[in-house]
């Protein structure tokens, strides 16, 4: 029993390492400077023509490429519209009307800062941005993300009272006036995104909507973040019935093989710790070709990842509209859910999300009840305590059944330690008599395990909980603490609970043991506050729980040695 308990803390020892190093490391990522290339001399959204290749290769689902004589419009000529709701920041290139900077207002890079997260960026050598366009089928003119819009205004901005922002870009050429208008609203970072195409010529046009985010492929810092950073994508197979729920697409994966498939009911994005940007469509059954491209621009290897629409045909003399919604912004599951189906999967807990989603849940409402983090981690704590409230209670009387005997099991060892197979078959004779179960004491460190692994991804990827104080000295529970009185809390309690179990038989046992609360110690003081505060939360319930059943057990075995005497 000693054995496997000690080899049970061990593997507990290390899945902690592996979260304290990916933690520390992640933090160590977030706080480096941002940009790793070399500055850029380029103007933002001028491709360098030289090298720009991040159109994309196909018009349509199996559809060869067709030219684009929009691309041959291309003009150093540009513009910056400034676009601010209550939310969001914009700034729009009149070059393809692309997006190059996306600040996120309600999200201070650091506590009691001003400064927001700036998500999408064309600055300060690091490229993440948000393109769209059209690619013309059959040598119809179309304007890709490099041809050249015109806008009257260079800055808009969401007055009091006013729920919604629209801001037209306009392109016309041979007969083709083209709208592309993008429209925000008050409190949501969705981004519609409409084609308003007017065909004023005596012959049909046909092109083909695309929507890309295109990326630098290296983590700005260190590249040491170990939430997972790159593309993912979903989508059904059209005409059957298997869902792509959820695929990742790294950038190394995109640098190895372009993907390209025919997909339905799906959407791509770009993942990062908290935050994310998408592409989805306003029409989900309709068949998209998703693909990823690689390209360079001033010398640095940037990746794509898209989606393109079939051929859209305007007949002379009409008028098509084609919009899409672009997401930047938060991974809230709330924001996300409602926009297309499985968007939500990009808040990624890893191998334990059916844990993790019910703990997230009684955060949620928890919070909803008295609005402070810390305090429902407290609650969940005790919740989760509460639903193992009856196999802790079999396995602290199996504790306290072995505590009670340890004086007959060192008689024995003393009696038989040099026939090894012979102690085996007292100890087990004295389980017996007694109705122990020896492996009852490894139940809690067992189903600790995942709980405990579940919280930290909850803590590391729910954005709700970054920079979320709790009391006193503690104001940012996704951070460790600054004074790391908890993880000395937990360290004493974590002492204080190894005194109501029974002593391990062998003394190098009994020394790593012994040890255990401070190198347990040492690891929390790197790991968030709030994780923490759960284990120093549940230490104390598993206290109180054990004490007493201890007593209760004590005081039986007692009653019964003196009847028997």
């Amino acid at each position: 029993m000693d054995n496997r308990r000690l080899i049970l803390v061990i593997s507990l020892g290390f899945v902690l390492l592996l979260l304290w190093q990916a933690w520390t490391k992640d933090q160590t990522a977030q706080h480096a400077p941002t940009g790793t290339a070399a500055p850029q001399t380029a103007v933002p959204g001028i491709p360098d023509q030289s090298t720009a290749k991040d159109l994309p290769q196909a018009t349509a689902p199996g559809t060869p490429a067709a030219s684009n004589p929009a691309a041959e419009t291309k003009t150093a000529a540009t513009q910056t519209i400034t676009v601010k709701t209550d939310v969001l920041d914009l700034h729009i290139s009149t070059v393809g009307g692309v997006i190059d900077q996306a600040d996120l207002l309600k999200y201070p890079e650091e506590q009691d800062k001003a400064k927001p997260v700036q998500l999408l960026t064309d600055s300060q050598g690091f490229v993440y941005v948000a393109q769209s366009g059209l690619i013309g089928a059959k040598g119809d003119v179309a304007p890709d993300h490099y041809a050249t819009f015109q806008s009257a205004r260079d800055h808009y901005e969401l007055q009091p009272g006013q729920n919604e922002l629209k801001i037209p870009l306009t392109w016309e050429q041979d007969g083709i006036k083209i709208t592309k208008t993008y429209i925000l609203k008050r409190g949501t970072y969705a981004i519609g995104v409409e084609y308003n195409i007017d065909n004023t010529t005596a012959k049909p046009w046909s092109a083909s909507q695309y929507r890309q985010l295109t990326r630098l492929g290296v983590t700005p810092g260190t590249q040491l973040v170990h939430t997972y950073t790159g593309g993912v994508y979903a989508g059904d197979v059209p005409g059957s019935k298997d869902r792509l729920a959820y695929e990742k697409v790294s950038f190394e994966d995109m640098a190895k093989n372009n993907l390209s498939k025919d997909l339905t009911n799906g959407w791509v994005a770009i993942i990062q710790h908290y935050f994310m940007s998408a592409w989805i469509p306003a029409k989900p059954d309709q068949v998209n070709h998703f693909y990823t491209l690689k390209s360079s621009k001033n010398n640095q290897e940037l990746y794509s990842i898209g989606m393109s629409s079939p051929v859209t045909t305007v007949a002379a003399g009409s008028t098509a509209k084609l919009d899409s919604t672009l997401y930047v912004g938060p991974k809230i599951q709330a924001n996300l859910a409602p926009l297309a189906q499985g968007l939500n999967l990009t808040i990624d807990y890893g191998i334990f999300t059916v844990i993790a989603d019910p703990i997230f849940w009684l955060l949620k409402h928890f919070h909803e009840w008295i609005g402070n983090w810390g305090w429902s981690i407290v609650l969940v704590t005790l919740v989760i305590k509460l639903f193992f409230l009856w196999p802790s209670a079999i396995s602290y009387r199996s504790m306290a059944k072995m505590r009670a005997v340890t004086p007959k099991m060192q008689q024995l060892k003393e009696r038989f330690g040099d026939d090894r197979q012979k102690l085996s078959q007292e100890m087990m004779k004295l389980y017996q008599k007694e109705k122990i179960n020896p492996l009852g004491g490894c139940l809690p460190i067992v189903i600790q395990i995942p709980v405990f692994i579940s919280l930290y991804w909850v803590l590391a990827e729910s954005v709700e909980l970054r920079q979320a104080p709790w009391i006193l000295w503690i104001h940012d529970l996704s951070q460790k603490d600054p004074y790391f009185v908890l993880p000395l809390l937990m360290g004493i309690s974590m002492f204080v609970q190894q005194k109501l179990n029974p002593a391990p038989m062998d003394p190098m046992q009994k020394k790593i043991f012994a040890w255990l609360p401070v190198i347990f110690t040492v690891f929390f003081s790197f790991f968030p506050a709030g994780l923490v505060l759960y284990w120093f939360v549940n230490n104390l319930l598993s206290i109180a729980q054990q004490y007493m059943i201890t007593r209760q057990i004590e005081k039986q075995m007692a009653t019964a040695a003196a009847k028997a005497d």
